[in-house]
Order: structure tokens, then C-alpha cells, then sequence
């Protein structure tokens, strides 16, 4: 499989969700892979640098390459072969559809998110 989109309602306006995730502190509490992220500068930017630690103790690193405060957010892996994008659509004034599509340019997705990886997030953001 190339690419993946997902999609989940979640109970919050898109501003508390964006928020969220890209807080890099939060990662490791939605996302089961991940026991640590940093960024290269906060608050974040196109061109902003995140590093994620796996459990097994491997960096992964990505480059911010288009945001749009509480709308969109999208990285592109250092090697430039895996992008990932979150964007936001209000559902009402309480809550937003959250799509994430992930994507390779050559090749397979060699881990894919699943809708429970987003069933966490929604999980947490919405206590």
C-alpha cells in the first residue's frame, strides 16, 4: 500500500487538537510507538526539524513542510520518501473531523496507521 487516508470525529474544536499533537510532549501518550519526541525550535515552523525515539531505541526525523494554524500540519521524512498530513474540518462548533493521510513516493508503507492510533489521540483530547 502506497498511501492512507483515516478519518475520526473528535469532540473538541480543531484548535485543541492541533494544539495536541504537535506538542512534541504529547506524542508519546497517543501515539504507542514513540517514547520520545523533540523538535529542532518552538513553536514550530516550516522548516522545523521533529525527532521521535522508537521503543527500540531508533530516530526517526522529519521536516515540516506546510502548516496552517489549527487546519494543517504535514512532515516529510529526512530520507524525502514518507509525508504525512493532518488537516481539520469543523463539524460544529464543538468538534472537527480530523483526516490523516499518509503517504510514500516509492515503495510500501512499512508501518501504517491504524484507526485505533487515532481512537487514542481522540481518547486523550477529549478527557
Amino acid at each position: 500500500m502506497k498511501e492512507l487516508t483515516l478519518k475520526i470525529i473528535i469532540n473538541k474544536p480543531a484548535s485543541d487538537i492541533y494544539a495536541f499533537y504537535i506538542d512534541p510532549n504529547n506524542t508519546p501518550l497517543w501515539l504507542h510507538s514513540v517514547v520520545q519526541e523533540i523538535t529542532s525550535e518552538w513553536p514550530i515552523k516550516v522548516g522545523t526539524h521533529y525527532k521521535n525515539q522508537s521503543k527500540d531505541g531508533i530516530w526517526g526525523e522529519y521536516t515540516v513542510t506546510a502548516l496552517k494554524e489549527n487546519e494543517l500540519f504535514e512532515l516529510v521524512s529526512k530520507d524525502g520518501n514518507y509525508h504525512v498530513r493532518y488537516t481539520h474540518k469543523p463539524v460544529d462548533k464543538h468538534s472537527s473531523e480530523l483526516t490523516y493521510y499518509e503517504w510514500v513516493d516509492h515503495g510500501d508503507l512499512a508501518e501504517p496507521f491504524t484507526i485505533d492510533i487515532l481512537q487514542k489521540l481522540k481518547e486523550i483530547v477529549e478527557k
